[in-house]
């Protein structure tokens, strides 16, 4: 869940009078009616299943859900057109029932408060623009502005709903507020779109409950309110050749079985004792699954804050892949997997962390609590400078080093195993630097090594643990 607010409240219907001018189309009235229906099996929004492909599992896409509505109907082409609502729950754009719209050099603008945190969240109540299921829509230029909380900027929401936007800026102040987002199997692609967050619980670029995918290229994002990282996946988002900041929350956030994809991306965050990237399960229901995937290519990746790792893996597994990444964690800890006391049941929500260096350098520790375990490899002429489990805390760790690929160590470490069929040489191990320092293995848990005891270079030995 993307909200801290967890309230299901009466979502009141509103009575429209769309006015149409020239360049214009304005949403008007406030008068109220019953709520909406619960989704199938009557649970309310925040127990709504996965899935689903037509609007009957959505309970904002109804005959009121824009001031500007396209349903079963393919809307003319405009240019330079103006669409506004200021009406509570109502979208300024709303295509539904396999409705189609193109626009070229809107401006788009929304204000009011959403009725529920949740549908907003789940199904795009309250959104500027909202694409329902099998309809489509095309933005090329422009603007969206939205105001106020639950006013998400451009929403997808259902199998088959798909959105494209190009050379468009988004801007969405209100708690919140997300930037663009896709729910419920929703599909969006951008290019060159510039998107600015200002509030609380405003992830730029985000999916929530059942789902989505988003794919970005090029473009600014900047995510600045607290607890909005600069993405947000529960779903697939694959971002290339952009640049993205989040100073209020983390760079990027996976929850359940769900994947970020960055190519040549300059990520960052710098908000303290926060994460950089952080991948979890939270057990709300808003995603399924407990392996998250983060891989990135080339482009930079930057936790700017004295405190708190560049990742953190917390009640879940977390497949993290670097290759030719600037990478820069000023606290000087790369990776961390803990529990907490706020996701998961205590004893048994730990993280595991399978972590792949690809042409890498990489300065910093790997640490992992009690109940918690680290799997790291170095390929392909990848290094790390710094320590792995130095408190010896880990429920379990292990590293494997290829031929081309060295570790300089910082502090004593203690591995369960290490794996590095070409870098042992009689009893010296030549590609790790160990300064002096002890590292530390499990010989009953590493056979590989025969219990034996290595020379590291310049100094220090790689030992079993008695």
């Amino acid at each position: 869940m993307l909200h801290a607010k967890h309230t299901t409240l009466v979502i009141t219907t509103l009575l429209l009078l769309i006015s149409v001018t020239t360049g214009q189309v304005a949403a008007q009235g406030d008068g109220s009616g019953s709520p909406p229906p619960n989704p199938p099996g009557g649970d309310p929004p925040g127990g709504a299943p996965f899935g689903g492909n037509n609007t009957t599992t959505n309970p904002v896409l109804t005959s009121t859900c824009g001031a500007y509505l396209l349903d079963s109907e393919n809307g003319d082409p405009t240019t330079d057109q103006t669409y506004t609502s200021t009406s509570a729950d109502i979208s300024a754009i709303c295509v539904i029932n396999g409705g189609s719209l193109s626009l070229v050099n809107p401006t788009i603008t929304k204000s009011g408060d959403t009725s529920s945190d949740e549908s907003s969240s789940f199904y795009g109540l309250n959104a500027a623009v909202l694409v329902g299921p099998d309809s489509t829509m095309t933005i090329s230029g422009g603007s969206v502005t939205t105001e106020g909380d639950g006013t998400n900027g451009v929403f997808a929401t259902g199998s088959g709903s798909s959105v494209t936007l190009s050379d468009l800026t988004i801007y969405a102040a209100g708690d919140g507020a997300h930037g663009v987002m896709a729910t419920l199997g929703g599909s969006l692609t951008l290019t060159n779109v510039d998107i600015v967050t200002t509030a609380s619980h405003s992830g730029a670029v985000a999916t929530d409950r059942g789902s989505g995918t988003i794919t970005v290229t090029g473009g600014t994002v900047t995510a600045a309110g607290q607890d909005s990282p600069g993405i947000y996946s529960t779903g697939m988002i694959t971002v290339s050749n952009a640049t993205i900041t989040a100073t209020g929350a983390e760079s990027a956030v996976i929850e359940g079985a769900n994947s970020i994809v960055l190519t040549d991306t300059a990520l960052c965050s710098t908000f303290e004792d926060k994460w950089g990237v952080m991948i979890y399960q939270s057990m709300s229901g808003d995603a399924e699954g407990t392996e998250g995937v983060f891989t990135m290519t080339g482009g930079s990746l930057t936790y700017t804050s004295a405190t708190g790792p560049l990742f953190f893996v917390t009640n879940s597994t977390g497949i993290i892949t670097l290759e030719n990444v600037e990478v820069t964690a000023a606290s000087g800890t790369l990776v961390e997997a803990a529990a907490t006391d706020r996701w998961g049941s205590s004893g048994s929500n730990g993280g595991t962390v399978i972590f792949t260096a690809d042409k890498q350098i990489l300065t910093g520790d790997l640490v992992a609590d009690s109940i918690s375990s680290i799997s790291a490899a170095l390929q392909n002429a990848s290094s790390l400078t710094g320590s792995i489990n130095s408190d010896h805390t880990a429920r379990e760790v292990n590293l494997t080093l290829d031929e081309t690929s060295t570790w300089n160590v910082t502090a004593d470490s203690y591995l369960t195993c290490l794996t590095n069929p070409t870098g042992i040489s009689g009893d010296t191990v030549t590609n790790i630097v160990g300064n002096g320092h002890t590292v530390y293995y499990d010989a009953s848990a590493c056979p590989v090594l025969g219990g034996a005891t290595y020379t590291l270079v310049n100094g220090g030995s790689l030992q079993p643990l008695d």
